[in-house]
């Protein structure tokens, strides 16, 4: 089956529902959200923190544009193309931020005290102070970087398969045991629950390092959901719109 992905118009807000339209004919339309995540799995994708959820749940948080809400799949291409567009979310619009220095002064989103992920001290050599004080010329300037697209030959795409209660996924990516470490997590199951396949990768640049672990992950839900195989292949605009980059800094 084809499998595609209910993303969120919004930067930020509070998913209050998500509605299929009455008038469309789901018949043969698999859909997933939060609450078909299996029993003993966990709502997040797994990398170096549980801070990112698989599926945005009812009541949860929208953090950013073309997030993940809900899932289709359909034997049909067509169809389940079509259903993406008959599942309605209502989302409670919430003030976004968009640039570093709104971070800093605006309420916190994650991170504590305040939005910062990280800080980092560097020491090296003598008296800083001193030395620009004897400088003949100190220079001083503030430099920005925009995000990058890694632009790789292939989308993202992934394809799953359960066996009983073991998964089988196989795609597009750089680091398998980063996508079997997230998918244990997903699916609640052990280390031999899911099996993790690289496929010939033409090109990656970091951007299918973690981010296989997500379209993997909603493959697997909606292979289980659906009872059959599930693949989904992201189109070029989906892919540098919802994943990953080199981030602006």
């Amino acid at each position: 089956q084809h499998g595609f992905t209910v993303r969120s118009s919004v930067a930020h807000g509070i998913l209050r529902s998500i509605d299929r339209d009455p008038g469309f004919d789901w018949d043969g339309v698999t859909v997933v959200t939060a609450a078909e995540i299996p029993a003993g799995g966990k709502n997040t994708i797994r990398l170096l923190e549980d801070d990112q959820p698989a599926l945005v749940p009812l009541g949860g948080r929208i953090r950013h544009v073309d997030e993940a809400v809900a899932l289709v799949a359909a034997a049909d291409e067509r169809r389940a193309r079509a259903a993406v567009g008959h599942i309605r979310l209502d989302v409670e619009p919430l003030p976004a931020i968009f640039t570093i220095e709104d971070s800093l002064a605006r309420a916190v989103l994650l991170h504590g005290e305040d939005n910062v992920f990280k800080r980092f001290e560097l020491h090296k050599g003598g008296d800083v102070e001193a030395a620009l004080a004897a400088a003949a010329v100190v220079i001083e300037g503030s430099y920005r970087t925009g995000a990058q697209e890694q632009m790789y030959i292939e989308p993202q795409g992934m394809l799953a398969r359960w066996e009983g209660e073991r998964c089988f996924v196989v795609g597009s990516l750089q680091c398998p045991y980063y996508v079997h470490k997230a998918l244990k997590a997903l699916l609640g199951c052990a280390d031999d629950g899911v099996v993790v396949e690289q496929a010939a990768t033409g090109g990656g640049f970091g951007g299918k390092e973690e981010y296989p672990s997500m379209i993997g992950g909603h493959a697997a839900l909606l292979a289980r959901r659906a009872g059959a195989p599930v693949k989904m292949i992201y189109d070029r605009d989906e892919d540098i719109a919802a994943t990953t980059k080199r981030h602006p800094a």
